[in-house]
Protein backbone atom coordinates (compact mmCIF):
# COMPACT_ATOMS: atom_id res chain seq x y z
CA UNK A 1 0.00 0.00 0.00
CA UNK A 2 2.81 2.38 0.79
CA UNK A 3 4.16 2.22 -2.90
CA UNK A 4 1.13 3.02 -4.30
CA UNK A 5 0.76 6.25 -2.65
CA UNK A 6 4.80 6.99 -4.05
CA UNK A 7 4.48 6.33 -6.98
CA UNK A 8 1.91 9.11 -7.84
CA UNK A 9 4.33 11.58 -6.07
CA UNK A 10 7.38 9.94 -8.11
CA UNK A 11 5.22 10.93 -11.36
CA UNK A 12 3.99 14.33 -9.87
CA UNK A 13 7.80 15.18 -9.38
CA UNK A 14 8.15 13.90 -13.08
CA UNK A 15 5.95 16.17 -14.69
CA UNK A 16 7.51 19.38 -13.83
CA UNK A 17 9.28 21.51 -15.85
CA UNK A 18 12.98 21.08 -15.19
CA UNK A 19 15.13 24.24 -14.17
CA UNK A 20 16.83 25.31 -17.26
CA UNK A 21 20.39 26.29 -15.23
CA UNK A 22 22.59 28.70 -17.97
CA UNK A 23 25.91 26.94 -18.31
CA UNK A 24 29.11 28.95 -18.89
CA UNK A 25 32.35 27.79 -19.75
CA UNK A 26 35.85 28.23 -17.45
CA UNK A 27 36.25 31.47 -19.03
CA UNK A 28 32.35 32.57 -18.06
CA UNK A 29 30.85 32.18 -21.41
CA UNK A 30 27.37 31.30 -21.61
CA UNK A 31 27.03 28.21 -23.53
CA UNK A 32 23.89 28.46 -25.73
CA UNK A 33 21.05 25.92 -24.49
CA UNK A 34 20.91 23.11 -27.19
CA UNK A 35 17.40 22.27 -26.47
CA UNK A 36 15.96 25.46 -26.36
CA UNK A 37 13.68 25.18 -29.19
CA UNK A 38 11.32 22.90 -27.13
CA UNK A 39 10.89 25.54 -25.00
CA UNK A 40 8.43 27.66 -24.06
CA UNK A 41 7.49 29.94 -27.34
CA UNK A 42 6.97 33.24 -26.20
CA UNK A 43 6.90 35.39 -29.42
CA UNK A 44 7.91 36.33 -33.32
CA UNK A 45 8.16 38.91 -35.19
CA UNK A 46 9.01 40.50 -38.75
CA UNK A 47 12.01 42.80 -39.30
CA UNK A 48 11.50 44.43 -35.74
CA UNK A 49 13.92 47.28 -35.10
CA UNK A 50 13.82 49.13 -32.31
CA UNK A 51 15.96 52.46 -33.92
CA UNK A 52 14.29 55.31 -36.30
CA UNK A 53 14.61 55.84 -39.63
CA UNK A 54 16.42 52.44 -40.52
CA UNK A 55 16.64 51.46 -44.22
CA UNK A 56 14.35 48.67 -45.51
CA UNK A 57 16.34 45.55 -44.77
CA UNK A 58 18.47 43.42 -47.72
CA UNK A 59 17.82 40.10 -45.72
CA UNK A 60 14.36 39.94 -43.95
CA UNK A 61 14.80 38.37 -40.86
CA UNK A 62 12.45 36.62 -38.78
CA UNK A 63 12.85 36.08 -35.09
CA UNK A 64 11.52 33.54 -32.37
CA UNK A 65 11.48 34.18 -28.76
CA UNK A 66 11.63 31.09 -26.16
CA UNK A 67 11.90 31.09 -22.79
CA UNK A 68 12.63 27.91 -20.29
CA UNK A 69 10.02 26.41 -18.85
CA UNK A 70 10.68 26.29 -15.54
CA UNK A 71 11.11 30.10 -15.62
CA UNK A 72 7.53 30.18 -17.95
CA UNK A 73 5.59 28.02 -15.08
CA UNK A 74 7.10 30.67 -12.46
CA UNK A 75 5.99 33.47 -14.22
CA UNK A 76 2.39 32.55 -15.04
CA UNK A 77 2.36 31.87 -10.98
CA UNK A 78 3.20 35.18 -10.22
CA UNK A 79 3.91 37.76 -13.12
CA UNK A 80 7.43 38.31 -12.67
CA UNK A 81 10.52 36.41 -14.20
CA UNK A 82 12.25 34.42 -11.22
CA UNK A 83 16.34 34.49 -10.80
CA UNK A 84 18.03 31.74 -12.97
CA UNK A 85 15.17 33.00 -15.74
CA UNK A 86 16.86 32.21 -19.65
CA UNK A 87 15.45 34.11 -23.02
CA UNK A 88 16.64 32.85 -26.29
CA UNK A 89 15.77 35.23 -29.06
CA UNK A 90 16.91 32.67 -32.37
CA UNK A 91 17.02 35.18 -35.41
CA UNK A 92 16.15 33.34 -38.52
CA UNK A 93 16.97 34.17 -42.46
CA UNK A 94 13.50 34.77 -43.81
CA UNK A 95 12.71 33.69 -47.63
CA UNK A 96 9.64 34.48 -50.03
CA UNK A 97 10.72 32.28 -52.84
CA UNK A 98 10.42 28.44 -52.31
CA UNK A 99 8.25 25.26 -52.47
CA UNK A 100 4.90 26.32 -52.97
CA UNK A 101 4.90 30.11 -51.64
CA UNK A 102 3.32 32.86 -53.87
CA UNK A 103 3.25 35.47 -51.16
CA UNK A 104 4.94 36.50 -47.89
CA UNK A 105 8.13 35.37 -45.81
CA UNK A 106 8.59 32.20 -43.98
CA UNK A 107 11.48 31.00 -41.89
CA UNK A 108 14.36 29.12 -42.92
CA UNK A 109 16.60 26.97 -41.58
CA UNK A 110 19.30 29.17 -41.45
CA UNK A 111 20.15 30.94 -37.86
CA UNK A 112 21.74 34.23 -38.62
CA UNK A 113 22.19 34.96 -34.66
CA UNK A 114 21.11 34.56 -31.26
CA UNK A 115 20.70 36.89 -28.66
CA UNK A 116 20.42 35.55 -24.75
CA UNK A 117 19.19 37.85 -21.64
CA UNK A 118 20.13 35.96 -18.55
CA UNK A 119 18.63 37.08 -15.54
CA UNK A 120 20.98 35.85 -12.53
CA UNK A 121 21.17 38.57 -9.88
CA UNK A 122 24.14 37.76 -8.36
CA UNK A 123 26.21 37.23 -11.56
CA UNK A 124 25.23 40.28 -13.16
CA UNK A 125 25.34 43.98 -12.86
CA UNK A 126 20.83 45.03 -12.31
CA UNK A 127 20.19 41.09 -12.62
CA UNK A 128 20.30 40.98 -15.85
CA UNK A 129 23.19 40.18 -18.54
CA UNK A 130 23.27 39.94 -22.12
CA UNK A 131 24.89 37.74 -24.88
CA UNK A 132 24.82 37.53 -28.27
CA UNK A 133 26.56 34.85 -30.85
CA UNK A 134 25.77 32.64 -33.76
CA UNK A 135 24.08 29.89 -31.93
CA UNK A 136 27.08 27.61 -32.11
CA UNK A 137 29.80 28.51 -30.32
CA UNK A 138 29.66 29.94 -26.65
CA UNK A 139 28.68 33.77 -26.10
CA UNK A 140 30.95 36.61 -23.87
CA UNK A 141 28.97 38.98 -21.95
CA UNK A 142 28.14 41.60 -23.90
CA UNK A 143 29.61 44.85 -22.10
CA UNK A 144 27.29 46.73 -19.91
CA UNK A 145 28.00 50.30 -21.99
CA UNK A 146 26.17 48.41 -24.99
CA UNK A 147 22.56 49.87 -25.64
CA UNK A 148 20.53 46.40 -24.81
CA UNK A 149 20.92 47.13 -21.38
CA UNK A 150 19.38 50.58 -21.04
CA UNK A 151 17.07 50.12 -23.78
CA UNK A 152 15.76 47.30 -22.10
CA UNK A 153 15.76 49.12 -18.80
CA UNK A 154 14.29 52.32 -20.48
CA UNK A 155 11.73 50.51 -22.47
CA UNK A 156 11.02 46.79 -20.86
CA UNK A 157 7.74 46.80 -19.90
CA UNK A 158 8.28 44.04 -17.10
CA UNK A 159 11.74 43.96 -15.24
CA UNK A 160 13.24 45.28 -18.11
CA UNK A 161 11.86 42.63 -20.67
CA UNK A 162 9.80 43.61 -24.06
CA UNK A 163 7.05 41.03 -22.34
CA UNK A 164 4.66 44.04 -24.51
CA UNK A 165 5.48 41.85 -27.30
CA UNK A 166 4.89 38.73 -25.92
CA UNK A 167 0.83 38.03 -25.61
CA UNK A 168 0.37 35.28 -23.60
CA UNK A 169 3.15 36.88 -20.75
CA UNK A 170 1.42 40.25 -20.92
CA UNK A 171 -1.72 39.68 -19.58
CA UNK A 172 -0.26 37.99 -16.83
CA UNK A 173 2.21 40.54 -15.93
CA UNK A 174 -0.70 43.00 -16.00
CA UNK A 175 -2.45 40.88 -13.66
CA UNK A 176 -0.03 40.70 -11.40
CA UNK A 177 0.47 44.27 -11.63
CA UNK A 178 4.18 43.70 -12.90
CA UNK A 179 3.63 45.96 -16.63
CA UNK A 180 4.37 49.34 -16.87
CA UNK A 181 3.25 50.45 -20.43
CA UNK A 182 5.79 51.50 -23.15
Amino acid sequence: MAKRAVLPAVFALAALPAAAAPAYTASGELIPPADYRSWVFLTSSLDMNYQEAQAPPKTHMLDNVFVDPASWAEFKKTGRWPDRTMFVKENRVAASEGSINKAGQFQTETVDSMELHVRDDARFKGGWGFFGTNGVKPAALIPYTAGCYSCHQDHGATQSTFTQFYPTAKPIAQKAGNYAER
